[in-house]
């Protein structure tokens, strides 16, 4: 039996019967048995039409946004033609007829327009791949557009002094803003930002070693899949074994507490200078091999990123950067944070604070390590660029910010019980439920959507051929992997104690991100699969929170 062609609910062209004029119609249901579509027009009118007779919008079949969303799909498996691309992005939206009884010149227009489509679509991979760089170069930038990414690339470095300032004070309230800043000799260290380039340089050297499988990543616009060697728990942990070493043979990681600073400034540096290569190198990639995000717009390229994948050979320096120095470094970083607190407070064990800090983290990170493949399908990969924004998250904020409770327990000590930790635990236990069940749940689909065990499942089909989850973790909410994130993100914060606001700025900083990042992929989406997702946001109404967003 035939496959359909047109989803329920899509808007599509449909010939008016003993005419050649085509009107916007909405499909309505399909008969498998006499393969005719029932469609509505916009003066009520409902008729069966032949498939023959119905046309995508025009643009739709070449206008394919390169990337998915964090979004649950069957049958995610590239197209084998351009005719079977039927994604529409907003810059590449069809010219509508408005539903009007158009003059007879009108006919004359939209052949035209139908000859031209077909002239494109015949010109195969390489005329696709040029309408989508063109189309993604005029859609509206994110962030504020220029003058927001120069705000964040100016005021991003400078915050995060400010945090570790604040920390280091004995009364971190708001009332000692702003901390004494010190000179900018007294902040730079050639032998930290050696030292800091000895540890990027090693994970880069692990990254490389001939370990764990090899995979292949999200298809690219030509259709190509990039290979991906997953061995970043191997990294983790063989600087597990060197880290262990060192501290038997008496090396006083207390040093890095000391001239923490030193080495946040080190890693910007190291971030920018990254960046300036990243964007230079890119000025020289194939069109087909820029981000989707990128615009044209040098400013905002430089933020945004403008090549989507950039490599050495087979070294990928966006997913090399995206779990590894930053990620494996925020542990280290938490683990010398722990033994600051016992030099510094005379302890002869951590505090319980301390431990459930250093435990729930250790957790998060073992967990993206252990699942590395997963990342290959998020937003950062498939569709951002690898520029600032990515090169100072990963290698910066990650490892300087997400590490802030640790390391303001150093000198704010906070005494919690055993039973007040119980709680934690169980609220700690309560949001990793949720994160590694929803994200089990996506990827086992994604993989095998004929699974038996997701045979209970309910989807709804969209016109790009692939269907939309809307039971399970993912029919509760759209983003339930981001609810258990923050429910994890409290967690971390509360054994901190309430004598402070800092230790939640990174509960309330990571709110904003994930509420940034879903609508970035409500708007991914919306265009993606149109009426279909509609129809999913009335199936799935809340956001992140239940009843609340």
């Amino acid at each position: 039996m035939p496959s359909r062609k047109f989803a329920d609910g899509e808007v599509v062209r449909g010939r008016w019967p003993g005419s050649s004029l085509y009107y916007e119609v909405e499909i309505l249901s399909h008969d498998s048995n006499s393969q005719l579509y029932t469609v509505k027009y916009k003066d009520g009118t409902e008729l069966e039409l032949k498939e023959n007779d119905i046309k995508k919008p025009f643009g739709n079949s070449i206008g394919r946004y390169n990337g998915e969303p964090e979004r649950i799909e069957r049958n995610d498996i590239p197209p084998r033609s351009i005719q079977e691309k039927p994604h529409l992005s907003q810059e590449s939206s069809y010219v509508s007829t408005q539903y009007s009884l158009r003059p007879r010149r009108e006919e004359i227009k939209f052949k035209e327009m139908d000859s031209k489509e077909e002239e494109v679509v015949t010109k195969g991979p390489v005329s696709s791949r040029t309408f989508e760089v063109t189309a993604t170069q005029t859609k509206d930038l994110e962030f504020g557009g220029v003058p927001g990414v120069c705000l964040l690339m100016l005021g991003l470095p400078v915050f995060l002094f400010l945090l570790l300032l604040m920390c280091k004070q004995q009364d971190p309230s708001l009332l000692s803003f702003p901390p004494s800043l010190p000179s900018l000799y007294d902040l730079w260290e050639t032998r930290v930002f050696g030292a800091y380039l000895l540890w990027f340089f090693l994970q880069a050297l692990f990254y490389l070693l001939p370990v764990g499988k090899v995979v292949e990543g999200t298809p690219l616009t030509d259709g190509r899949r990039l290979k991906y060697r997953i061995n970043g728990f191997h990294a983790f942990i063989l600087t597990s074994v060197i880290v262990g070493a060192s501290l038997f043979w008496g090396v006083e990681l207390y040093y890095v507490y000391n001239h923490f600073l030193q080495f946040a400034l080190g890693a910007v540096v190291f971030s920018v200078a990254l960046s300036v290569y990243l964007y230079a190198r890119a000025l020289k990639a194939p069109r087909n091999e820029l981000s989707p995000a990128s615009s044209g717009n040098a400013v905002y390229d430089f933020f945004i990123g403008r090549e989507l994948n950039p490599r050495i050979g087979a070294f990928d320096l966006k997913y090399f950067c995206e779990l590894r120095p930053g990620l494996i470094g925020w542990v280290l970083i938490n683990l010398v944070m722990l033994l600051a607190e016992m030099k510094f407070q005379n302890r002869a064990a951590p505090s319980l604070a301390m431990v459930l800090v250093n435990s729930f983290q250790l957790l998060y990170v073992v967990d993206a390590l252990w699942n590395e493949e997963a990342v290959l399908t998020t937003m950062d990969i498939i569709h951002d660029g690898f520029g600032f924004m990515l090169a100072f998250g990963d290698l910066v904020w990650v490892p300087f910010i997400y590490s802030l409770q640790a390391f303001y327990l150093v000198r704010h000590p906070n005494e919690i019980s055993w039973p007040v930790a119980s709680v934690i635990i169980a609220l700690k236990l309560f949001g990793y439920i949720i994160f590694r069940c929803a994200n089990s749940q996506k990827n086992a689909f994604r993989k095998n959507p004929t699974d038996p065990r997701l045979a209970h499942l309910k989807t709804i089909h969209t016109s790009t051929g692939k269907n939309l989850l809307v039971s399970g973790w993912w029919g509760f909410v759209r983003h339930p992997n981001y609810l258990g994130d923050l429910i994890m993100a409290l967690a971390w914060s509360l054994p901190c104690g309430f004598n402070h606001i800092l230790p939640y700025f990174y509960v309330t900083y990571f709110t904003m991100l994930l509420i940034h990042r879903e609508a970035r992929d409500e708007h991914h989406c919306r265009k993606k699969y149109g009426l279909a997702w509609e129809k999913y946001c009335q199936r799935v109404p809340y956001r992140i929170f239940p009843y609340i967003y």
